[in-house]
Order: C-alpha cells, then structure tokens, then sequence
C-alpha cells in the first residue's frame, strides 16, 4: 500500500512538472514572437550616406538637407560619412557600410570612374545604390539603383544661352572658364554643355579654361592667374559653382575692374551669397542647381523598403536667374 502510494506521488509529480514545463515553453515561445513581432515593426531603413565633404556653400546644403530630413524621421537611422574629397576615403566608408548590412547606400561620388569593384560589393550584398547629385562612369550600369539630381549639361547650355542673351550675339566675347573638381560628373557636364552653346557663336570664344577644384580659394588663385595673363582681354568669367564664382569676384575687384561691369559674371548653383552678389551688381547670371535632396532620397528609400520601382533618374526642379531684380526677389526665399 506504501509503496503505491509512493508511485502515485511520483506519477503524479512526474505529470505536474511536464505540464509546467509545457507552459513554459508556451509561455517563452509566445512572448519571443511577441519581440520579434515588435521588433520588425519598429525596425528602421538603415541609409548609409557618403558625401564628398564640405567644400562650398552649396555641399553643406545638401548635407543639411539630409541630415534633417532623415535625422528627424523615425523610420531612419542614418550613418553618415565625410570623404574630406578623397574617393579612397569614399571606398572606404561604402565598405564600412555594406559590413554593417545597412539597407540602402546613398553616395554623392567625388568623381566619375573607378568605383566598379566596391559598388559589385555592394550589388552582391543585396544593398542598393543611389547616386546623388553626381553621376559615374561604369560598364554595368546595374551597380546603381537611381541617380537623383540635376541636368549638368542642360546647366551648362543655359549659362551659355544666358550670357549670349545678355551681351548680344554681335558681340565679340572672351569667356574664361573655372572647371569644377578634374574628373566629377558636374564638372565634366558643365562645361560640355557650356561649350556646346558656345561653339555655335563664332563670336564667343573661351580663351582659358582651368580647374579651380569647386573651391572659393582656388577660384580666385585661377582667376588671378587669368588676369595676370589675359586681364584686358577677358570679358565674361563662367564659373561651374558659385564658391569659385565668388572668389573669381574678388580677384577682378583686387585687379582693379568691376565684376558685373568689366567682367561679366554667370555661376551655377544658387546660394545666398551670389544672390546676394548679383543684388550688389558683382555677378549677372545664376543657373540653379538644388541641393535640397533630402526629400528626394527619404521618399526613394522608403519605396525601396516597400519593394516598389523608382525611377532610374529623379530630377530636381530648377530654374535661371539673370540680374539684379530676380535676385533681390528671390533673396527672401534662398533656404542655402
């Protein structure tokens, strides 16, 4: 009888204990899934950005955009790179990026070629690219997945098209030339659009063309060196962004003429301070290029994630703006 008893005892322990640990598992397996459920929903795209570095007024203005527009947004999680304008240092960080498994890779390339080995790395990882801002030069060209920004041909075209509006078909025309970065997309595009205007006007004539590396110091050291050769010959300055514009500027005033006046000045981009300078008399001519892509990359991002297509190159909206009165105008407005 005792020892019936006793196997009862552990029969009936034996079957507690399994149940308990039945509950358990139930209990541990559904609030795992509670986690993970919870976790998936709240998991943010993860955008790796490399940019070229903070080289004029107009960069910065694009990083800002950025940085706000995903930093302020909590479906993002941004990682953010600085390439100081070394395209080693950009190799780098995409390679930083695709170890840490980011989802998408936002690149703004300091120039157009070599990129072919990392971007296959990136391709291989399943990471989409999407260029900004400035194109590449690669074979394949399913290593990217969109390229926002601007028509830097088109740019060059209407500062042509511009400067010719504003001295006169009839007139004879020495243009200088301030060439962005040796080897970047826009500063290739500019001056073959430039140069495409240019070359249907016998009259027009560019009779100096030098890299002034998109920097306000450089430009003014290039066009220092253009007025100790050419000074009385040139009559117009292009310049392919408004930093070597800006210091184009100052170089005529330090030579003793008149930007605006004795020099005619066209610029692209469109920060404040050559609006400010065509306000002033100092410059005539801006084409705009918009740096405010941050909108543009968020809502690509987020289709991305959303398995939806995007477009292959999404514009930015711009436009021209010649003169004191447009200018001052559209002074009031200028977010950069």
């Amino acid at each position: 009888m005792w020892k019936t008893k006793r196997l009862l005892t552990y029969l009936f322990s034996s079957v507690m204990l399994i149940l308990l640990l039945a509950a358990c598992n139930s209990n541990s397996t559904s609030t795992g899934s509670s986690k993970d459920d919870g976790k998936k929903s709240e998991e943010k795209i993860v955008v790796g950005f490399s940019q070229i570095g903070a080289e004029s007024g107009w960069r910065t203005a694009e990083t800002e955009s950025i940085k706000e527009t995903l930093g302020n947004d909590s479906r993002f999680e941004l990682k953010f790179s600085d390439a100081q304008q070394k395209q080693e240092n950009q190799i780098k960080a995409l390679r930083s990026f695709i170890a840490q498994k980011v989802d998408i890779i936002a690149l703004a390339p300091v120039v157009e070629s070599g990129w072919e080995t990392v971007l296959q790395e990136a391709k291989d990882a399943k990471i989409p690219v999407i260029l900004l801002d400035r194109g590449i030069d690669v074979k394949d060209e399913s290593l990217y997945t969109s390229f926002i920004g601007s028509d830097f041909i088109l740019e060059g075209e209407n500062a042509a098209k511009e400067l010719i509006k504003l001295m006169g078909e009839d007139t004879k025309v020495n243009i200088v030339e301030l060439q962005g970065t040796v080897g970047a997309s826009a500063a290739n595009d500019r001056m073959e659009g430039f140069a495409n205007v240019i070359k249907e006007n016998s009259n027009y004539n560019i009779i100096k063309s030098q890299s002034g590396d998109f920097t306000r110091a450089k430009g003014k050291e290039v066009m220092e060196a253009f007025l100790k050769s050419d000074g009385e010959n040139i009559d117009a300055v292009y310049a392919h962004n408004d930093d070597m514009a800006l210091g184009a500027i100052q170089a005529i005033e330090e030579y003793g003429l008149k930007a605006g006046e004795d020099i005619k000045v066209v610029s692209v981009d469109g920060i404040k301070a050559i609006f400010e300078a065509v306000a002033a008399g100092k410059a005539n001519i801006i084409v705009e290029c918009n740096p405010l892509l941050g909108p543009q990359l968020a809502q690509a991002a987020l289709d991305l994630q959303a398995g939806k297509e995007i477009e292959r190159w999404i514009k930015t909206e711009e436009t021209v703006f010649v003169g004191k009165e447009a200018a001052e105008s559209a002074l009031p407005s200028r977010k950069y």
